[in-house]
C-alpha cells in the first residue's frame, strides 16, 4: 500500500467538512491495521474500482455519527439512527470519497466508486480485500472519523 494513496483523503477531509459546517478539522493519528476490522457503531463501505481498486471503510462511533448527522441536517435533532440521519451519513462518505477520487483523477489516476454501504450495531465485522489496512483518524469538531483505506496491489 503506498502512503500517498492516503493524502487526497486527508485533503478530501479537510475541504468537505467544513463546507458541511465543521469549524475544526483535525488530523489524529495513522496506523496500519489488519485484514480484519471489528467496530461498534456505524461502518460505511465504499468500493473503489479502475486504476486503483479496493475499499474504504469509515468507522464513526454511534454518538458521533448522530451528532455528525445533526450537523449535516443543519441541526436537526438525531436521536436515533433513523433512515434520513443513515442517508446524511452515506451522503458524507459519498461526497468524501468523490472528493478524493477527483484528486486522484488531477494526479492522473483514474478510479470509480460504488455507493455507500452502511452498517450499524456492535462488534461488526469486515474483511477487507488487502492484508494491509492504512488507517486515518480525522477529527470533526472533536468528532472522531476513522477512515480505513485498503487498496489491492
Amino acid at each position: 500500500m503506498d502512503v500517498r494513496h492516503v493524502n487526497p483523503f486527508i485533503e478530501s477531509f479537510t475541504t468537505v467538512m467544513p463546507q458541511l459546517g465543521f469549524g475544526n478539522i483535525q488530523r489524529g493519528n495513522l496506523s496500519v491495521k489488519g485484514q480484519e476490522l471489528t467496530y461498534s457503531g456505524v461502518i460505511i463501505i465504499v468500493g473503489i474500482v479502475g486504476a486503483i481498486k479496493g475499499n474504504v471503510v469509515y468507522c464513526i462511533g454511534m454518538e458521533a455519527a448522530k451528532k455528525i448527522a445533526s450537523t449535516m441536517m443543519m441541526g436537526m435533532p438525531v436521536d436515533t439512527l433513523d433512515e434520513m440521519s443513515r442517508s446524511a451519513l452515506s451522503e458524507l462518505t459519498n461526497m468524501l470519497t468523490a472528493n478524493a477520487a477527483t484528486s486522484f483523477f488531477n494526479a492522473g489516476i483514474t478510479m470509480d466508486i460504488s455507493t455507500p454501504t452502511l452498517l450499524y450495531g456492535e462488534n461488526i465485522s469486515v474483511k477487507m480485500s488487502s492484508n494491509q489496512v492504512l488507517c486515518i483518524q480525522l477529527l470533526a469538531d472533536e468528532y472522531p472519523i476513522e477512515i480505513n483505506i485498503a487498496f489491492e496491489n
